[in-house]
């Protein structure tokens, strides 16, 4: 039985907890998170099949959180608000959510909805087959055993250079700035040098590339930050 990872985000820790326990007694795998950015670095560095999502947090609120999480990924979203107003519901299913709970709300019939939309998302193709495998020319990076080959030939990459990597693949065409790179692989928010993660693409590029100064993968865009394209 394939095993579906549920990311849970709310600034209130209980919540999270209790929504946890019943997702494990389901079956699930649970990713926890406790703001908006936290959910939006989850999103990026792991396979994320659905997201139950708080409307009212600090720093980043769900809404604000849900739009930045569309542009790159179609995956389902419920939202969890206290309120109860239809201007919430409007709004929040206008940003992208997929269906919306009322707290304080039924745990069996917040299970429902997670079922449902699982079993939705996968009737519509939004998961493939082979979910840890991604290809992009000639490049395939396997998420669940950490390689990467380049034409058949496997490389050997330092944990940091995998992860740098896995991020940019699982975002094909997106491009990533330094402070962004540096946050999401490091998982650190003090300010880095340039340099620091300039080395790390120069010593993927050596290693991928068969030209690093002309890269067909692994490019950057200047003024902006770094991504992994064919174009």
């Amino acid at each position: 039985m394939k095993k579906y990872n549920v990311l849970v985000v709310d600034d209130d820790k209980e919540i999270v907890r209790s929504i946890e326990l019943f997702l494990k007694a389901d079956g699930y795998e649970v990713i926890k998170a406790y703001n908006g950015l936290e959910a939006i670095d989850a999103v990026m560095e792991n396979e994320i099949h659905l997201i139950i999502l708080d409307i009212m947090m600090p720093e980043l609120n769900g809404v604000e959180t849900l739009i930045k999480i569309r542009t790159a990924k179609n995956i389902p979203v419920i939202l969890l608000s206290a309120k109860s107003e239809d201007c919430d519901k409007i709004l929040g299913l206008t940003a992208g959510a997929d269906d919306y709970v009322t707290k304080p709300f039924n745990p069996s019939e917040l299970m429902a909805r997670v079922k449902s939309q699982i079993r939705r998302y996968t009737m519509l193709g939004g998961m493939k087959e082979e979910e840890n495998i991604i290809k992009i020319g000639t490049m395939t990076v396997d998420t669940d055993k950490k390689t990467v080959t380049v034409d058949g030939e496997a490389i050997k990459l330092t944990k940091l250079e995998y992860k740098i990597v896995e991020l940019l693949a699982k975002n094909e065409g997106k491009v990533f700035s330094v402070d962004e790179i540096y946050r999401i692989v490091w998982k650190d928010d003090t300010i880095v040098s340039d340099n620091a993660v300039a080395v790390h693409i120069r010593h993927i590029r050596e290693k991928i590339e068969i030209n690093p100064k002309e890269p067909k993968f692994l490019k950057v865009v200047w003024g902006i930050g770094y991504k992994i394209s064919l174009d």
